[in-house]
C-alpha cells in the first residue's frame, strides 16, 4: 500500500495527516471552511485516503494553516510514490463547472515547479478607516490557493500547470482548480508498468 502519515508541529500549526494513493476513507478538518471543501474535493475526485486534522492560528488568518497543510500533504505524496516505479507520470486534465473551465497538467518528475495561471478578480471591501480590496471568497483570501499550490509542488516534487481557460465566477474557478488536480494527480499516480517512466532510469 502507497501510504503515509505526515505529523508537522510549528509555533503556528498543528497538523496530522494521512494518505493513501490507493483509496480509503477521507475526513478534513481544519478550521478554515473554505479549505475542508477544497479538500474533501480533492479526496473525492483522486480517490486517494485522505485524513487532515489542523489546529492553527486561524485567529490571525488563514495563510499558515493553508501554507503548511499544502506542505504536509506534498510530502505524503512524495513519501506515498516513493521510487515511482511503474507509475504513468505524466496526466493532464480539463474540469467544466458552469461557465468556468480549468485544465491542469501534471508531471511526477522530481523536480518542484508551478505554472499558477488562475485569473480570480471578485473582491472584497473590508470595513474600517482603513478599508482596503482583497481577493476573496466569504472569510477566504484567494491569494491562499496560490500558497497551497506552491507549496504541494515543492514538497511533493512535481510539475504542476493550472491554467483557467474560461470563468467569472470565483468559487466555481478554485473548484474546478482543485477537481482537475485531483483527476491529474490520481491518473499520474497511477500504476501502469513496472519500469520507472525515465530514459534515466531514474525520477
Amino acid at each position: 500500500m502507497r501510504t503515509a502519515v505526515i505529523e508537522r508541529k510549528t509555533r503556528e500549526t498543528d497538523i496530522k495527516l494521512s494518505l493513501n494513493l490507493d483509496g480509503g476513507a477521507y475526513s478534513v478538518d481544519t478550521d478554515c471552511g473554505f479549505l475542508n471543501h477544497m479538500l474533501e474535493l480533492f479526496a473525492v475526485h483522486s480517490g486517494f485516503g485522505v485524513e487532515v486534522l489542523c489546529r492553527g492560528d486561524v485567529e490571525v488568518d488563514f495563510h499558515h494553516t493553508v501554507e503548511d497543510v499544502g506542505i504536509a500533504l506534498g510530502q505524503a505524496f512524495n513519501s506515498c510514490i516513493g521510487d515511482k516505479k511503474g507509475i504513468a507520470r505524466y496526466a493532464d486534465v480539463t474540469i467544466p463547472m458552469d461557465e468556468s473551465l480549468v485544465l491542469c497538467a501534471v508531471d511526477v518528475s522530481g523536480r518542484g515547479t508551478l505554472n499558477y495561471a488562475l485569473k480570480i478578480e471578485s473582491a472584497k471591501v473590508l470595513d474600517g478607516d482603513d478599508a482596503v480590496k482583497q481577493k476573496s471568497v466569504g472569510l477566504f483570501d484567494t491569494e491562499l490557493i496560490e500558497e497551497f499550490f506552491t507549496s504541494f509542488v515543492r514538497e511533493a516534487r512535481i510539475t504542476l500547470h493550472l491554467v483557467q481557460l474560461y470563468g467569472k465566477n470565483t468559487h466555481h474557478i478554485i473548484e474546478c482548480a482543485f477537481k482537475a488536480f485531483a483527476r491529474a494527480l490520481k491518473s499520474a499516480a497511477a500504476i501502469t508498468g513496472s519500469e520507472v517512466p525515465s530514459s534515466k532510469g531514474i525520477l
